[in-house]
This record gives C-alpha cells, sequence and structure tokens, in this order.
C-alpha cells in the first residue's frame, strides 16, 4: 500500500527482550510486505534512529519490546523527527512500563490490582511476608516477558528473589499473589477484542511457556461466563485509558477463586509472535493477522 510510504519495523533493540523482538518484528515485516507495503527491518541496536529520517521514513511500526523500545525513549526520539509512529505516546508508554507507577494510578482510581510493596536491600523479609502474606510475587518493576519473576513461598526465598530481580532493575516490587486463572484483554483503538484463558503447564506460565512451549493452552473464547467476560474487558479498557495508551495494547489479569479480576500490567508493544496473544484475539474477532497489522499501522501517529 504506497499511501502508508516507506515504513520502518523497529526490532531487535538493546533489550533483554530482544529475541522476542526480533520473532515479532520479522512476523509483522511479512504481514506488511505481504500487502504491498514498503516495508523494511530497522534494528536499533545496529543504526542509529536518526537514520529513519535521513533515509525518508514515513511511518514506523514498533515492533520493540521491554526497555528503550516500550518505556517511551523511542517514542521521544520519533516526536523529534515528526515521525508517526503505533502505539502509545512517550506518557503512556513510560507509565506502562514502571509496574509500581501503574499500580499507585490505577489503586487511586479504584481499579483491581493486587497490594504491593517496594522492597529495599536488607528489607525486613518477616514483615514483608506478613503483609503481603504468602506465597508472593517478587518482580523487576520495568520489565516484561515474566524476566526476573519469582514466585516466593517461604520467608527465606524473598532474600534470593529480592537479588534475581534487583539485577535487572534496581526498582523491585512484591506483590499479593492471585491464586487462580491468568486472563488478557487486548485492545485495538478503542474496543476490547475478546478475551483469552491462559492455562500453563503447572499453573506456570514464564518465560518458556509463554513463548516457545506448545503445551501451553489458549481458551478463545475463554468459557468465562459472559458477564465476567464483559466485566473483564471493561477493567481492561478503563486501565488502558487512565494511563492515556493509544492504538493497541494487552491488559494482563487473574480471576481469584470467587471471580474478581485483578489487574497485572499493562502492555503497549505486545508480541506479535506464533504464541503471542493480540493476534489470537483479533482472530476470534475475525481479524487475519495481516488485517491486524494493518490496523495498527494506521493508527500510527505523532503526539
Amino acid at each position: 500500500m504506497s499511501s502508508f510510504g516507506k515504513v520502518a519495523v523497529l526490532m531487535g533493540g538493546p533489550s533483554s527482550e530482544r529475541e522476542i523482538s526480533l520473532m515479532s518484528g520479522r512476523a509483522v515485516l511479512a504481514a506488511l510486505q505481504s500487502r504491498g507495503v514498503d516495508a523494511h527491518a530497522f534494528d536499533p541496536a545496529e543504526r542509529p534512529l536518526a537514520a529513519l529520517a535521513l533515509e525518508g521514513y514515513k511511518r514506523v511500526f514498533i515492533a520493540l519490546h521491554g526497555r528503550f523500545g516500550e518505556d517511551g525513549t523511542v517514542q521521544g526520539a520519533l516526536e523529534t523527527m515528526a515521525i508517526p509512529y503505533t502505539g502509545s505516546g512517550v506518557m503512556a508508554s513510560a507509565l506502562a512500563m514502571d509496574k509500581w507507577r501503574t499500580k499507585m494510578l490505577w489503586l487511586q482510581a479504584g481499579l483491581p490490582t493486587p497490594r504491593y510493596r517496594v522492597l529495599t536491600d536488607g528489607a525486613e523479609w518477616a514483615a514483608v511476608a506478613k503483609d503481603l502474606g504468602l506465597p508472593q510475587i517478587v518482580k523487576p518493576a520495568r520489565e516484561g516477558s515474566t524476566i526476573g519473576i519469582s514466585k516466593v513461598a517461604r520467608v527465606e526465598e524473598l532474600a534470593g528473589a529480592y537479588a534475581l530481580a534487583a539485577r535487572h532493575d534496581p526498582l523491585v516490587l512484591a506483590e499479593q499473589f492471585i491464586a487462580g486463572s491468568e486472563v488478557t484483554a487486548s485492545i485495538l483503538g478503542d474496543k476490547a477484542l475478546p478475551v483469552i484463558r491462559i492455562e500453563a503447564p503447572d499453573g506456570n506460565y514464564d518465560y518458556q511457556n509463554k513463548y516457545f512451549s506448545d503445551d501451553t493452552r489458549y481458551h478463545c473464547p475463554s468459557g468465562l461466563p459472559a458477564a465476567l467476560e464483559s466485566e473483564i474487558q471493561s477493567i481492561s479498557l478503563e486501565a488502558f485509558r487512565l494511563l492515556d495508551c493509544r492504538g493497541w495494547g494487552r491488559a494482563d489479569l487473574m480471576i481469584d477463586a470467587a471471580g474478581k479480576p485483578w489487574l497485572l500490567e499493562m502492555n503497549t508493544s505486545p508480541g506479535m509472535t506464533a504464541h503471542s496473544l493480540v493476534p489470537m484475539a483479533a482472530r476470534e474477532a475475525g481479524l487475519s493477522f495481516e488485517d491486524l497489522v494493518l490496523a495498527i499501522l494506521e493508527s500510527a501517529r505523532v503526539g
């Protein structure tokens, strides 16, 4: 489609999620090229972003994950070059990447998200365990793809879990563990797509099971009661808008034993791999992968 002009698909980058970003980017690139878009791969870890303006790119599809690509950094650079890009803007990207500040906003607005504590080296681990209960989740505040996350069942494990998370980010959170079903609600434009319910081996939806395992089961339709699915979609849209997100995204949630949904995080540049959830939800809504990618590209803007 010549109306888009020359399009760069940003993929790879310097983050810990580089491998997954390359997988997403290649899938997006192939989809755009199959629809006649003049699309090209562009890896910011190998080339300066300034080349986008010098080489006449008119639009950018961001398929970067994690820091630099999903935290407002690359969005700010594209703003200075006045090149339209996909996904959320600078502020929303930075907020959504920071799970601590995301949770503060959601809690202030009355949205359901698990209780938490910010951890520091030498914390009173017994007090942390008493406050949030056990098990609990310890994670870096500004990483994705379950990188650096631990499920802690005993007080004695907290120090090691903190040390692991702190290797990825000095800002570390401990979070109340919600036992139940994991679900996601993808958002395209101003609508929530069908909810996906996830069944991972032993309930462990980690990096391996998220991207490389064929044993993880995805249910779409979710099989949830219609009222609960609608509630999840409504909460996810409200959470998306509260962060001032735009274009597309994906909310991750848990449903507890009482059937209450709890927001975990918002992804502003979700995966687009063979195992990815947004394409799966779009397909259930009647959108092919190629149509989804075009719809996201069409929403690209500056500011």
